[in-house]
């Protein structure tokens, strides 16, 4: 890989270290997000479970609650204290990390991401599932939510490079560029099977999207 991808992962970490304050305010603000919380109870989610691109934590204590343990990954350092703060419970254990390199030193029953899947960019997606796979223990399932095609609505999206991006503004006036794939749930799923998944992909809360997917 390299080139583009590298330069766009660069900024797009940029983006969430500088942003870090300003991350919860679409969980406060945005009735869509919050109905899309409520998704988490009828996830399966169970076991030991290992949650990739953990943010603040808006998820993570949801998933505390319904798991033996949770690792909870993130680049962010930023986005780590914030979640270290909001995040109470003694089974969650918190690394930084680059997600496109670390790998874990144990198998979990349930890898899952929230608005990380449409941050990957397309060359890096098989990788990206061969990691998972790799952190799953037998039996384990890959469990995400994400933006759908209707989330184009709400972002500036860039057309003018080789990997799908949005740019994205802070408070400050600064912008940066990020990754955005939005996924359509018939063309993923699809996707994931050539890459050895069976995975079931539907929209959910509106224009977000929720799967589950396992390597039979």
């Amino acid at each position: 890989m390299g080139g583009e991808d590298d330069v766009l992962l660069a900024e797009q970490l940029a983006y969430y270290r500088a942003g870090a304050a300003e991350y919860d305010r679409p969980y406060r603000e945005r009735a869509d997000i919050q109905e899309l919380l409520t998704v988490a109870d009828r996830l399966p989610v169970a076991g030991d479970v290992l949650e990739l691109a953990c943010g603040t934590g808006q998820w993570t204590p949801l998933l505390a609650a319904r798991a033996r343990s949770v690792t909870a990954v993130d680049a962010a350092a930023e986005t780590i204290a914030v979640a270290r703060k909001r995040v109470t419970s003694a089974n969650v254990e918190f690394v930084r990390a680059d997600l496109f390199s670390w790998r874990p030193s144990r198998r979990y029953d349930t890898v899952f991401f929230a608005f990380w899947l449409s941050h990957v960019p397309p060359a890096r997606l098989p990788a990206f599932w061969d990691a998972v796979a790799a952190a799953l223990a037998p039996g384990g399932r890959a469990v995400f939510v994400d933006d759908g095609p209707g989330g184009a609505a709400g972002e500036e999206v860039l057309t003018d490079g080789a990997v799908p991006a949005a740019l994205r503004r802070l408070a400050d006036g600064s912008a940066y560029r990020v990754v955005k794939v939005f996924h359509d749930a018939t063309a993923l799923t699809d996707r994931l099977a050539s890459l050895g998944w069976s995975a079931r992909v539907r929209p959910t809360a509106g224009k977000f999207l929720v799967g589950i997917a396992e390597r039979p």
